[in-house]
């Protein structure tokens, strides 16, 4: 969050297979915790949020909103959500994709890059930003060969470069998971989102009568 100082944040990421926290204000991140857990976000999240100073209590909540995974993005922003009401504090999303495009850019001096993410059935979500965290494409759900084919020369960052990998072993690739802690990379344009998921393709659970869950 490079363009605006902020009070104490607390920030959640469970979206991929990363169970990741951190406390962050202004410019500064005061602790953070991070573990790859593969499943079981919602029995390790409590706890590591409370390991945090003062049990990770904030003004304001972070959450990762997606896309990812459908179970992990869905415990954090429930968390969120319930942390917020019981603290009376306010709660916002951020992008994985931007995150993970964000702490690319901070190591690397690129022009432009592609996330890519697991994205199930296959497939890899997928979405190219440039420097300046501006996409240069919508978020996309596509076959390993089309998001290599639409990869270009761009560096690919992220848990699902792997796929990619099994097409062209010659791509520039970097596998990544989003990291709490980097959310103080974030302009506010981009920790601002809705408390919503974003799914990157249609669930495969329906309710009956065939109606998508919020």
């Amino acid at each position: 969050m490079i363009d605006s100082p902020f009070p104490r944040t607390l920030v959640i990421d469970t979206a991929t297979t990363a169970c990741s926290v951190a406390l962050i204000e202004q410019d500064r991140v005061i602790a953070r915790d991070h573990l790859v857990v593969g499943r079981g976000h919602a029995e390790q999240l409590v706890p590591m949020i409370a390991r945090l100073p003062d049990g990770g209590c904030a003004p304001r909540i972070l959450v990762d909103v997606g896309p990812g995974s459908f179970t992990g993005v869905r415990v954090g922003i429930a968390a969120a959500r319930g942390l917020a009401l019981g603290w009376g504090a306010v709660a916002h999303g951020y992008s994985s994709l931007a995150l993970l495009a964000a702490a690319g850019f901070a190591t690397r001096s690129l022009t432009d890059l592609a996330v890519v993410l697991e994205g199930g059935h296959g497939e890899v979500f997928m979405q190219a930003f440039a420097a300046d965290l501006t996409p240069l494409a919508p978020l996309v759900s596509l076959k390993p060969e089309a998001a290599v084919a639409a990869l270009g020369t761009r560096l690919a960052i992220g848990n699902g470069v792997g796929r990619l990998l099994a097409v062209d072993p010659a791509i520039e690739a970097l596998e990544a998971l989003p990291d709490a802690a980097d959310a103080i990379l974030l302009p506010l344009a981009l920790a601002s989102l809705p408390p919503r998921p974003i799914y990157g393709r249609a669930p495969d659970a329906k309710l009956p009568g065939g109606i998508t869950p919020a």
